[in-house]
């Protein structure tokens, strides 16, 4: 899995909806510093983490993958 462009693309998700790091992070219960790693492709995103952040960012959850 290409977890750069996993975090790319969250990053991209996450600015069309004018959210920043710090409301996403507190929305999904975790840190603006870890959602910054991820979208930078600093810490590789697992599941379980990518299930708390999808319904945030996309409507249609197919488009992430």
């Amino acid at each position: 899995m290409d977890y750069q462009a996993m975090g790319k693309r969250l990053k991209i998700e996450r600015t069309n909806l004018n959210l920043t790091q710090e409301h996403l992070a507190e929305d999904v219960g975790l840190s603006p510093a870890y959602i910054g790693q991820i979208e930078r492709g600093e810490r590789n995103i697992s599941l379980d983490k990518l299930v708390l952040i999808a319904p945030s960012l996309i409507k249609n959850k197919s488009l992430i993958f």
